[in-house]
């Protein structure tokens, strides 16, 4: 039996900090995935600050921001909850989200965020 594919679109912010920009780049823009499967999804970040916080959230079908995980420059070990874990390498300047044994309901729009 064939499972159903779930649908991510991804959409890029930008934070705009006190007279600076800060980028937040996310890839690939859209991923199709099996339920039961697992997926990545990948956020590059640029900030002059050295203490700050990432987030990923994922948007409801009707419209409402739903907090999912955060990792914060400073720990030394990644964020974990539940389905949801993260890769955070500040020295590149990325983080991922891995959500692990999808179901239907993660098909969504995820965002990743940076807040100073």
């Amino acid at each position: 039996m064939s499972l159903p594919n779930l649908l991510w679109a991804l959409t890029a912010l930008t934070y705009l900090g006190p007279g600076t920009a800060e980028t937040v780049t996310q890839t690939p823009s859209v991923i199709s995935m099996q339920e039961g499967k697992a997926v990545t999804l990948n956020c590059k970040y640029s900030t002059s600050a050295t203490a700050y916080y990432l987030h990923w959230y994922k948007q409801s079908p009707s419209g409402e921001m739903i907090f999912l995980i955060y990792q914060d420059s400073y720990s030394t070990k990644n964020a974990r909850q539940e389905r949801y874990s993260v890769n955070f390498q500040r020295a590149d300047s990325s983080i991922s989200l891995k959500i692990s044994d999808l179901k239907l309901e993660d098909s969504s729009v995820y965002f990743c965020a940076l807040d100073e």
